[in-house]
């Protein structure tokens, strides 16, 4: 279940309480006049079936309600309602499958945000990671993986496409490539440091790396695991269920590949730094596919669900 909240112009309640009233997967639906002082009206409450929210947005959207006032969506996690339960029974589909666009846009817009809190993070995790390939260790490996906030941005590049937000689709791309840049050349200049006090040798990049060595040698499964976690991680970022995030961290190899580009840039390793680039690229590219993928064939099971929710109401509304 979700819950609505607007702020209209008085010249607008109307019609928005014709949306809501217009539509059986609303209830819980209330009117505060005068409400509003920014902008001044009125506030307007209800309660919308989490499988029905695109539509009902989408139709408050047309009546311009963002653009003159304000449309906010928040999650109910504990309701007690039959009028809610028999609302969320006659609408199609599943409350954890259903994918609130608005929601996931906006998330993505945030996670594509370049600041100083994600360039950290960024370069935090891929200095841990160049540790981790200097001792071997694969705990240190799995601690950078999940520090790492690249998939965020990641995700971002296949809602801009199936959303067709080319703004999106930049800032992913420049938040990407500005991300693992800085985070690479940060990791070069301490690697270099810690090479010249003796820290940290040759052996440690070209000798036997059991337990890392897979970071800089891909192959059919580093496209396939990039493939699958990605589809794991947008299912997780678009439904109500969001478990699986952690583990998808823990699978992909992109920021070890980084930090192992910065430690064969230290020393000249060249198959170091291109074998670790190789396997950065598959990762981001088989990532970014297959969430584009996984939302486009989201997309195309909600619209199906909005038709047949058009032809049960009494009034036909324009879909998403």
């Amino acid at each position: 279940m979700l819950h609505i909240r607007v702020n209209a112009p008085a010249a607008m309640t109307d019609a928005v309480i014709e949306v809501f009233e217009a539509d059986d997967a609303v209830t819980g639906l209330s009117v505060l006049r005068g409400a509003s002082i920014k902008p001044p009206g009125d506030l307007i409450l209800a309660d919308v079936a989490r499988e029905a929210a695109n539509d009902v947005i989408s139709r408050l959207r047309d009546l311009g309600v963002h653009r003159d006032g304000t449309i906010e969506v928040d999650d109910v996690r504990t309701w007690l309602s039959r009028s809610g339960f028999d609302a969320e029974v006659r609408t199609p589909g599943s409350s954890a499958d259903a994918v609130v666009w608005a929601d996931v846009t906006q998330r993505s817009y945030e996670e594509t945000e370049l600041n100083w809190t994600y360039l950290s993070f960024m370069t935090l995790a891929t200095v841990i990671a160049s540790i981790a390939i200097i001792q071997d260790s694969q705990i240190l490996m799995i601690g950078a993986m999940v520090l790492g906030p690249e998939f965020g941005a990641i995700a971002a590049l296949g809602v801009a496409l199936v959303r067709r937000r080319f703004v999106l689709l930049g800032l992913a791309v420049r938040t990407l490539l500005i991300g693992f840049g800085v985070a690479i050349v940060v990791t070069f200049v301490l690697a270099l440091l810690g090479r010249g006090l003796g820290w940290i040798t040759i052996e440690d990049v070209i000798g036997p790396r059991p337990g890392t060595g897979f970071i800089y040698t891909p192959d059919k499964w580093s496209f396939i695991v990039a493939v699958v976690a990605a589809m794991a991680g947008v299912l997780a970022l678009t439904s109500s269920k969001a478990g699986g995030l952690t583990g998808v961290f823990i699978s992909v190899t992109t920021l070890p590949a980084a930090g192992n580009i910065a430690l064969g840039a230290v020393f000249g390793v060249g198959e170091a730094i291109w074998g670790s680039m190789l396997q950065l690229v598959v990762n981001l590219v088989g990532m970014a596919v297959a969430g584009w993928a996984t939302l486009a064939f989201q997309q195309a099971v909600w619209s199906r669900m909005s038709i047949r929710r058009a032809k049960a109401l009494h009034r036909p509304y324009r879909m998403l």
